[in-house]
């Protein structure tokens, strides 16, 4: 199985943390979440990922450098941001024609079982299967609609007036189906260009377990506190 390992955000909202360091290599109780999300792969049967860097590239190169042990990594740096959906485009033909494929950010710590949302999605065949949760904050989200089927009915991204407050986890599996709807431009992006347009054609899984979006200072002590391990 392959994914990718969306990495290469600026990691503005965790400033100062982020000015010498990558956000994925921040710790989460001593243990970079980099790790953590190679460790969670490796668990569940994904030996391949791609991961795109763009700020502190080379500490992330060099982490990886000094790492031993499956999976096997692909390091795709970017000068120019292409955004979540630009990466994908740009790296199409390294999923080749498998089946699916999964979709991660990199700033989500989790204990999601992959393997029963995988089955999941397995059993219905969408375009995609999103991993949902409730936030109590879903205007910074893309808060997802459902009808009783579990099928997105509505998708919007950071939405001033949310509907709900079941979001979009930043866990996806996707099929070949999900490239025809990326735009060609110079950076588009996965919530605002391209869910929208597969709303009827995407499931939502819903997420009972730990998960925590640790692209904030707030979150990211949260997280040393609340992470209750692998």
């Amino acid at each position: 199985m392959k994914a990718f390992l969306l990495a290469a955000g600026h990691g503005t909202r965790l400033r100062p943390l982020t000015d010498k360091t990558p956000k994925c290599l921040l710790p989460i109780r001593g243990k970079p979440l980099l790790e953590i999300w190679l460790e969670t792969c490796q668990r569940f049967g994904i030996d391949d990922i791609l991961i795109n860097v763009h700020a502190h590239a080379e500490a992330v190169r060099d982490f990886l450098r000094h790492r031993l042990g499956p999976p096997r990594v692909r390091l795709v740096e970017e000068q120019e941001l292409l955004g979540s959906a630009g990466t994908l485009r740009a790296n199409r033909g390294w999923v080749n024609s498998d089946p699916f494929f999964w979709v991660f950010y990199a700033d989500v710590l989790h204990q999601v079982d992959l393997t029963g949302m995988l089955q999941f999605h397995l059993d219905r065949s969408p375009v995609a299967t999103l991993g949902v949760y409730k936030v109590p904050d879903p205007q910074r989200c893309g808060v997802v609609t459902v009808n009783e089927n579990g099928v997105v009915v509505e998708f919007a991204e950071k939405p001033l007036h949310p509907r709900g407050n079941l979001v979009f986890a930043g866990l996806l599996i996707a099929t070949a189906g999900f490239f025809d709807a990326i735009p060609v431009k110079q950076s588009a992006d996965i919530g605002s260009d391209v869910l929208p347009k597969l709303v009827s054609r995407t499931m939502a899984y819903p997420i009972a377990e730990f998960l925590m979006d640790i692209g904030t200072v707030n979150n990211y002590r949260k997280a040393q506190v609340e992470w209750p391990g692998m």
